[in-house]
C-alpha cells in the first residue's frame, strides 16, 4: 500500500475494476495493463490471474495511477516517474492534502512545505507543480458513480465456468 493516512478509509477486499480504474484517472486499459504488468502501479486488492481474470484497485491504487497520468502529461519520463513513486512510498506520507510535486521536467520533487516549494521556485528548479490533495478530491469525484467490487464477487467469465461446472 502506498499511503496510509489522509485518505477514504476502505475496506481492503473492495476495489475498482480496471475498467473503471483506467476511466477515472483517464488512461487507456491498455496503459493500465502496461503499468501493472511493468510494476509501475499493481492492484492492491486483487492482480490478475490469467485470462479472464479481474483485477480490483484500491482508491489508493487509482490516486497513484491519476499521478503517474498528470506527470506523464507534463512531459516527465517513464523512468523519472518510477523514482518518484519509489520515494513516495519510502517517505510514508501521513498528510497528503499538504504534499506538492514539482518537477523541473526532468526530475520529480516531493515537496512536503510550501518552504520547500519557495525555495525549488527560487532556485529556477521547479517549473510546474501538482497538488497531491487536488488529485486526491478529482479521484474522489470520478469514483462516486462507480461500482465498488467485492475480492469475492466472481468475474464474468469465472461465473460462467462456475455455472457450466455445475449443469
Amino acid at each position: 500500500m502506498l499511503f496510509t493516512d489522509g485518505l477514504p478509509s476502505s475496506d481492503p477486499k473492495v476495489g475498482y475494476r480496471g475498467t473503471s480504474a483506467a476511466a477515472a484517472c483517464g488512461i487507456s486499459y491498455r496503459q493500465l495493463d502496461y503499468w501493472d504488468r511493468t510494476g509501475l502501479v499493481q492492484p492492491s486488492v486483487r492482480g490478475a490471474a490469467g485470462s479472464g481474470s479481474q483485477r480490483l484497485y484500491a482508491f489508493r491504487d487509482i490516486l497513484v495511477l491519476k499521478l503517474v497520468k498528470r506527470l506523464l502529461d507534463t512531459g516527465v519520463s517513464l523512468q523519472q516517474i518510477r523514482i518518484a513513486v519509489e520515494q513516495l512510498r519510502a517517505a510514508g506520507i501521513n498528510d497528503l492534502a499538504a504534499i506538492t510535486l514539482m518537477s523541473d521536467g526532468a526530475r520529480v520533487y516531493l515537496c512536503t512545505t510550501q518552504d520547500e516549494v519557495m525555495d525549488l521556485l527560487g532556485r529556477g528548479q521547479g517549473v510546474f507543480g501538482i497538488a497531491v490533495g487536488r488529485v486526491l478530491r478529482e479521484v474522489e469525484a470520478s469514483l462516486v458513480n462507480m461500482k465498488e467490487n467485492h475480492i469475492d464477487d466472481l468475474d464474468e467469465l469465472a461465473a460462467r465456468r462456475h455455472n457450466k461446472k455445475a449443469v
